[in-house]
């Protein structure tokens, strides 16, 4: 349990912040045993919860910034994922103990994404132990409206937002295990690709007229992929150096001499890149072009009727790997 001091210092970083700020329909927020809304009408409520366990979801050396940062930006590409607007979020928070400065950091990186998202903080619980935070998000969709697993069709094109992999090499970087020999920029880009993902927010509330399936890339783009064809019951032949690839990654396996196949399957295979894949009709090309001029995506292949994952390099071949991707368990 926590002294009232403590609860006194969770006051005063949370309860008193602008996160508890008056949002539409919040009849009752911090301060009650439950928080009480009424979503505005013609609205849906779309719920995710997501948790961060230190040590296995974000190093033990993450900064305190970092972590409420990347708590809420996790649950916020869920939103995305589904094509919702972001709307409310519960807070649970476990700490071995109440170091201020640490709470100051903490909220200061959750508050700050919160605000950029205009996403209400209406309440939560604290508790000791292993440092653990979950947070719960509500997001808003419009009725007969939203992103599935399960839409995708054969001829489907596929896409992927972003860049995929750097979260990857971001988190060898932050253990250890790699040493850039491009420092610098680059070593920054990738720290921040892993501790700061953006949420692909605008991208997913633009596609709920444009996209067949989608889903948020956390454990590796080949493992979520799966996750739309088994939903789907298709299959999905994919163009390996279609993959998109930052400047900083290239430029990191450059320095370490990494064969230009493996650079693709690596990227393939990483996690916490938090960007969005989805799939499309073809008869859609025309609005995700003209989507491209605001926000990067790229078509990295098609839905196939046979239910299996083909990687294809560059001479049309097909790669002959079993993908991994995060394991939970």
């Amino acid at each position: 349990r926590m002294a009232v001091e403590e609860f006194s210092l969770i006051e005063r970083y949370f309860k008193s912040s602008q996160a508890s700020r008056n949002i539409s329909g919040l009849d009752v927020g911090i301060g009650d045993d439950a928080a009480i809304l009424s979503p505005p009408a013609g609205q849906r409520l779309c719920v995710a919860v997501d948790t961060l366990v230190s040590g296995i979801h974000f190093p033990e050396n993450t900064t305190a910034y970092d972590i409420g940062y990347k708590a809420l930006a996790v649950n916020l590409s869920d939103l995305a994922a589904m094509g919702a607007s972001p709307y409310a979020f519960t807070l649970a928070l476990t700490l071995p103990d109440t170091k201020e400065h640490w709470l100051q950091g903490f909220s200061e990186g959750l508050l700050t994404l919160a605000k950029e998202h205009q996403i209400a903080l209406i309440g939560g619980d604290t508790t000791r132990g292993p440092l653990t935070i979950s947070v719960q998000v509500l997001g808003l969709l419009p009725h007969q409206k939203a992103l599935l697993r399960s839409g995708a069709k054969v001829g489907d094109d596929i896409y992927v937002s972003g860049n995929i992999g750097d979260a990857g090499l971001g988190l060898q970087i932050q253990q250890g295990k790699l040493i850039p020999a491009t420092e610098g920029k680059h070593h920054h880009y990738l720290l921040s690709r892993l501790n700061r993902p953006s949420p692909r927010l605008a991208l997913g509330q633009a596609l709920l007229d444009l996209a067949n399936s989608a889903i948020d890339v956390s454990d590796g783009l080949l493992v979520d992929l799966k996750h739309i064809l088994e939903t789907s019951q298709v299959g999905a032949r994919i163009k390996l150096e279609a993959i998109p690839l930052s400047a900083a990654y290239q430029a990191c396996a450059d320095s370490q001499n990494v064969p230009l196949l493996h650079r693709y399957t690596q990227a393939l295979e990483a996690g916490d890149d938090y960007e969005l894949c989805f799939s499309a009709a073809k008869e859609k090309r025309g609005q995700l072009e003209a989507l491209k001029k605001h926000m990067h995506i790229t078509c990295i292949g098609e839905i196939i009727k046979e239910k299996t994952l083909q990687c294809i390099d560059a001479n049309g071949s097909e790669l002959d790997y079993a993908p991994s991707g995060f394991e939970h368990f």
